[in-house]
């Protein structure tokens, strides 16, 4: 398989990884939320219109053009294809849903600031049969290509059928949802290699007909991604992701993969068919990885009045609030948790994998990375009501993990690590870890050394390795790398896709998913996970809620190193910013305007 750059959103440079998608907002009124604390993400507030139509409604006091600059600190956040199949990241699909690639549906913040789900190319949110093993959804009239040429439901087919070939897309959604739940999915590799008949997507007309061996109630919400929307039928399986025909506001004029992209204005675009999206700026310039330093003295400071940073470190935060710059910021929650994923083959003893939890230095690791304890990370350790499990707050079916044994509370307690370290067998400085982190900024390089003097303390011995290539990501999505095999602590860090547990378990705990970089396997969660997805549609939550607490407590495949807020920076003369939940928590570009 192949494994390229994972593509996991905004965050520190010094944070573990980073994440996917969900659903609440944030606003424009004054109040940015910038208090010390932590505020859980009430992921299905918005609910659906499946009668929501175009033009997406008139956002107050907005004013057209204006040029917006947005810089992305984290190395993690510069995508190096644009490709439909290919986008699964906060930042990444941010930009595409808002801004290029329509899908069958889509996100729009409410009048409550909650995100609804609503029809994008289809003119509803799709018909499915009594038991979800079929999906039908018409197509709109009058969509175009940016070259002016219609949108035809073939198109929208075989942008489905691509998310199928899972070597040339290894890390994007098909992985999870189309190949598990279609009809001959797991068999079908796509139409570059199988050839584009394929049962389980056909056309009637206007129609896309879609099959399911496996109940997928959720197939509406699904629809949300630029995946399931059309793709020409010509593109190219590699290159097409360089420079894809735009159905949104905006179209591509330049895009250097991992280090900027700049879009204008698409006027093939016809806002009575989109009932989210706005063309309010002219153009928008994205930087990626960019110094978070230099990003968050641009964006406080009057050269960056027309510009937003994605994602703002502790000191930036704090230095606003000193200075009295409350309106450049604002604390967006994030429904997403980062993780600590021990090898589980290298790692097989229970007794250690609780005590590398005990081992973690939260607070200081942190602090040390650029976060705000209780306020950009958070978990049980500052938050004892937050627990300390996989799912994000606020997430339906939630049951906040309290610990281990006997609901034993986790901290940063090196004695009780020695104590589970002997249980397996091991005495202090027996047993050595080894990581990788980033070495590319003085956070990376204070948080690493924070961690390591935390495992020593607690009885491990540590070998750690630096890395400067860009994400952490391609050390831990590929075997065949030579950091890999010197590793035994990898991690990932995940946020929801929609508004259900159902796309935050699989992709951590099934055999063989992406970011399982764990390598965590246990056939009878796999089977669980399986039954779970044919569960009545009302028993699943709490069946996952369950099922979440059974793995921590049985096998502690991952450490929780943290629920994510994140401190966006927002330029003075930016209006209408909001956090949208919807893809995981980044600015929501349908909204924005220059005042």
């Amino acid at each position: 398989m192949k494994r390229k750059k994972v593509l996991v959103a905004s965050v520190s440079a010094a944070a573990l990884a980073l994440t996917l998608a969900a659903c609440g907002g944030g606003g424009d009124d004054g109040d940015n939320g910038n208090e010390n604390s932590f505020t859980e993400t009430d992921s299905s507030a918005g609910g659906k219109d499946p009668e929501a139509q175009g033009p997406a409604p008139e956002v107050e006091g907005a004013k057209a053009g204006g040029e917006l600059k947005i810089l992305a600190p984290d190395p993690d956040d510069g995508p190096d294809t644009l490709d439909p199949a290919a986008l699964w990241s906060v930042t990444d699909n941010a930009i595409a849903q808002d801004l290029l690639l329509r899908s069958l549906t889509t996100f729009r913040q409410n009048d409550d600031g909650a995100y609804e789900l609503v029809p994008d190319l289809a003119t509803d949110l799709g018909t499915p049969n009594e038991d979800f093993t079929e999906w039908r959804f018409t197509l709109k009239d009058g969509i175009k290509w940016e070259t002016g040429q219609p949108v035809t439901a073939e198109e929208v087919a075989f942008g489905i059928k691509r998310t199928f070939d899972a070597d040339t897309f290894a890390t994007g959604p098909g992985t999870s949802y189309s190949k598990p739940y279609f009809e001959g999915g797991e068999e079908y590799n796509g139409p570059y290699v199988d050839g584009d008949n394929f049962p389980a997507v056909t056309t009637e007309g206007n129609e896309i007909v879609m099959k399911f061996s496996t109940p997928f109630a959720e197939m509406d919400y699904y629809s949300i991604f630029p995946a399931i929307g059309p793709v020409p039928l010509n593109a190219d399986k590699t290159d097409y992701g360089q420079k894809p025909l735009s159905t949104g506001p905006y179209k591509i004029e330049k895009f250097v993969p991992n280090q900027s992209l700049t879009l204008v204005k698409n006027d093939q675009w016809d806002p009575a068919t989109d009932p989210a999206r706005r063309q309010l700026v002219d153009k928008y310039t994205f930087e990626f990885d960019v110094q978070p330093q230099v990003a968050g003295e641009t964006v406080l400071s009057d050269a960056g009045a027309t510009t937003v940073v994605t994602a703002l470190q502790g000191t930036d935060y704090n230095k606003a609030r000193q200075e009295g710059k409350d309106d450049n910021i604002l604390v967006g929650p994030q429904p997403c948790t980062s993780f600590v994923m021990p090898n589980y083959e290298k790692i097989p003893e229970l007794e250690v994998r609780q005590a590398l939890a005990f081992a973690y230095d939260y607070e200081n690791v942190w602090s040390a990375a650029g976060e705000v304890a209780g306020v950009t990370r958070a978990n049980g350790v500052t938050d004892e009501s937050l627990g300390y499990g996989l799912l994000p707050p606020g997430m339906a079916g939630r049951i906040p993990w309290e610990g281990p044994i006997d609901d034993e509370q986790i901290t940063y307690d090196p004695e009780r690590s020695k104590e589970l370290l002997k249980e397996a067998g091991f005495e202090p400085g027996e047993y050595e870890v080894q990581f990788v982190y980033d070495a590319s900024t003085p956070e990376g390089e204070a948080g690493a050394n924070q961690r390591k003097r935390g495992y020593e303390e607690s009885g491990f011995k540590v070998e750690m390795y630096p890395y400067t290539g860009g994400s952490l990501y391609d050390v831990w999505t590929n075997p065949d790398s030579k950091l890999y095999k010197q590793i035994n602590l990898l991690g990932t860090a995940w946020c929801q896709d929609w508004p259900s547990a159902a796309t935050f378990l699989p992709p951590i705990l099934e055999t063989g998913a992406a970011y399982n970089t764990g390598g965590f396997s246990e056939k009878a969660v796999d089977d669980r996970m399986e039954e779970i997805r044919r569960l009545p549609v009302d028993e699943q939550a709490d069946a996952w809620g369950e099922l979440e607490n059974e793995v921590m407590t049985e096998y502690m495949p991952v450490i929780n190193s943290g629920f994510y807020q994140n401190i966006f920076g927002i330029g003075s003369t930016v209006g209408g910013f909001a956090n949208d939940t919807s893809v995981g928590g980044a600015p929501d570009y349908r909204s924005i305007y220059i005042k």
